[in-house]
């Protein structure tokens, strides 16, 4: 049974010591060149594989940046089952969201020892991404808080899932747009102000008439 199992077992920690590899190694490099001008070539050759090697592990050098869309969304479900049973459904999602979004942006330009301009777009717009490809995972979640009577429950549960979605790409948009227009971005905390908004959709505006 041994000499069946270790070589699969070496195989297993072969591969994950190539991961391990190819992400120090990006790091440092995304580091000392920057994103844009370090390679997927550049980036095999750190960790001593080939560029057919590097595709094995990863879809492209945006994927070194963020944990994969599972792991994400992990984060995610587990965010959102710990918030309060009496919280607003969608105070929940958007508080589950901003619990995920920011330690994942902030742990990676951490990691590269300082926050580089030319990734942090790519960090968003990867977590973005990440988001929107379970949005029906999402609204299944959102589903399951509201209570059983609830009327047309499943779409409420969808615009719900959806809309808090929609203010985090619509916070990439907005940074992207700024940046483009030489304003200063306010990093992280323009999430939380989304969701604000987001939140007072629908709520009659102070010192509007009636």
């Amino acid at each position: 049974m041994p000499s069946e199992t270790t070589p699969a077992g070496l195989r297993e920690r072969k591969k994950e010591e190539t991961r391990r590899l190819l992400l120090e190694g990006a790091a440092r490099l995304f580091g000392e060149r920057g994103f844009e001008a370090t390679t997927v070539a550049d980036i095999a050759a750190h960790a001593n594989v080939s560029v057919r090697t590097f595709f094995r592990y990863f879809d492209s050098k945006e994927a070194l940046l963020l944990p994969d869309g599972i792991q994400v969304f992990a984060y995610v479900e587990h965010a959102l089952a710990g918030r309060p049973a009496g919280e607003e459904p969608l105070e929940a999602v958007c508080n589950a969201l901003l619990e995920a979004a920011e330690p994942f942006a902030a742990s990676t330009l951490t990691a590269l020892g300082h926050p580089l301009e030319d990734i942090e777009n790519v960090v968003t717009a990867r977590l973005v991404q990440a988001f929107s490809d379970f949005e029906e995972r999402l609204t299944v979640l959102v589903r399951r808080r509201l209570p059983p009577d609830t009327p047309d429950a499943d779409l409420r549960a969808a615009v719900i899932a959806c809309a808090a979605l929609s203010a985090v790409r619509a916070v990439l948009r907005t940074r992207r747009a700024r940046r483009a227009s030489g304003i200063t971005d306010t990093g992280p905390a323009s999430l939380p102000r989304a969701f604000g908004f987001l939140r007072e959709i629908g709520s009659p505006l102070t010192g509007g008439s009636t």
